[in-house]
């Protein structure tokens, strides 16, 4: 359960999404289920994002039931004295209302006896739509006998709705609290990144064999250390050549003096993720060709930093981005101006693809990739159509979300350079990326990951540290 937030807060949240159900209108929401890892032993259990931005509750088997009315039921773990002495002490139902300001608990064995009773003469239905498997076909057996009373004059909710919506609009905006959980939560990372950077450069100068695996090995420990339950997504430490895999997980490659590492990796704080990548010389200093391109990339991110802005499309750091990032591959040959044409050209057929195949950044909250339409919803009727030049398909676009004070996002550009020919072969098998954590305010954006250094310099000075 979490101490750290007044429980006004979540009743606040609750009574916000009630306000939005509509008259006679019902929200159900289960929490995560648990998953088993093996024979005997389950995954670190951890709720889900959306019950638990409305609970604060962290235990397994629970349910959130909130009318349009205001009331709010929770469905519990009973007490079990022989289930706590193996799996810890529960809240249980008896004392929910009390401590998590909920009206009503109940225990989750019964909760089969009471959801027909509650969902009876209500207009409307909410709960997440595709989120929980099986959830659709539990809404409907609690629906039958409901509907097996309308001759007694109980009346069946005649719609469905996806709690979904209004859920992912509330959670786009993060509140103050939200916003220090973030901070800190970017605080320990960046702790975790320079504790990472220096253990490399120090087992090279030592002579010592270095693997990914001992990276994120320093990455977990400074987590942990500060208060941090999880790493919010599985930690990417990639030497060398893997730096040109996206999604590359910590392994046992060597670490080489002279190639450069890309570490992709943030830790989890009370519910809220963070995400924070730094690309950096093994042995602490940068060669020619890897200075080149690592200044390119900041530039281009520095160009992001300045879009990201409230009033800006979220579309406008990416954008400012990819304009950076092309002139510095035509500029350095990653690109043949003989043969994709201006830089209007390359942009315009996405020749950069080559080199840079992902968005500058995600939504970022209590999911590293956080929930909230990327479309704005003002403009939802304004649709364009196009032909991507690279699958000639026909897709259609809507007017990116305008950015407001309170979203939270990653500035993450990146630029990868495969063995290919045409393309200078000093820049072969360079992979980097540089990735900050940003809060959008009424002038600009706060960057709050930046406790780990990202200019080239400063890198190499801590690393010499």
């Amino acid at each position: 359960m979490d101490t750290t937030t007044p429980h006004a807060l979540y009743a606040q949240r609750r009574a916000r999404l009630a306000a939005q159900l509509g008259p006679g209108g019902m929200a159900i929401l289960p929490t995560a289920p648990e998953q088993q890892r093996n024979r005997d032993s389950d995954f670190l259990f951890r709720p889900d994002s959306y019950f638990y931005y409305l609970t604060g509750f962290t235990e397994p088997n629970a349910w959130l039931v909130i009318t349009a009315e205001g009331d709010s039921t929770l469905f519990c773990q009973p007490k079990d004295l022989e289930r706590e002495i193996w799996d810890g002490i529960r809240l249980g139902p008896e004392a929910a209302p009390q401590v998590l300001g909920v009206q009503a608990a109940h225990p989750t064995t019964e909760l089969d006896q009471h959801l027909p009773k509650l969902m009876e003469n209500r207009s409307a239905i909410w709960y997440p739509f595709a989120t929980h498997k099986g959830l659709d076909t539990r809404i409907n057996q609690w629906l039958a006998p409901v509907r097996a009373r309308a001759r007694f004059g109980a009346l069946c909710p005649e719609q469905q709705r996806d709690l979904c919506g209004p859920l992912d609009e509330m959670r786009l905006i993060k509140d103050a609290h939200e916003q220090d959980t973030m901070r800190r939560a970017a605080q320990i990372s960046a702790r975790a990144h320079i504790r990472a950077m220096q253990r490399s450069a120090t087992m090279l100068r030592a002579g010592q064999d270095v693997r990914e695996y001992h990276l994120d090995a320093e990455l977990l420990h400074e987590f942990r250390q500060y208060g941090s339950q999880y790493p919010a997504y599985g930690s990417i430490v990639a030497a060398g050549a893997n730096a040109c895999v996206l999604h590359y997980r910590a392994d046992n490659a060597p670490i080489r003096d002279g190639e450069l590492v890309l570490i992709d990796a943030g830790c989890e704080l009370d519910g809220y993720a963070s995400d924070i990548t730094r690309t950096f010389p093994a042995n602490g200093k940068f060669s020619g060709p890897q200075r080149v391109l690592y200044d390119l990339v900041l530039a281009s991110q520095d160009a992001a930093v300045a879009a990201t802005k409230a009033g800006a499309r979220f579309t406008d750091p990416h954008e400012a981005t990819v304009k950076v990032l092309t002139q510095g591959m035509l500029d350095l040959g990653l690109l043949d101006k003989n043969q994709v044409g201006t830089l209007e050209d390359a942009i315009h057929h996405r020749h950069y693809f080559a080199h840079y195949m992902h968005r500058t950044g995600h939504w970022l909250g209590m999911d590293v990739h956080d929930c909230g339409s990327y479309v704005e919803p003002s403009e939802l009727g304004q649709v364009s159509e196009r032909k991507d030049p690279l699958s000639g398909e026909t897709i259609k676009d809507r007017p990116s979300r305008i950015l407001r004070p309170g979203m939270a996002l990653t500035i993450e550009p990146g630029l990868y350079v495969r063995p290919s020919e045409g393309v200078p072969r000093e820049f072969w098998n360079i992979g980097i990326r540089i990735e900050d954590d940003a809060i959008v305010t009424e002038t600009g954006c706060e960057l709050i990951s930046r406790g780990v250094p990202v200019n080239a310099d400063e890198i190499e000075a801590l690393m010499r540290g």
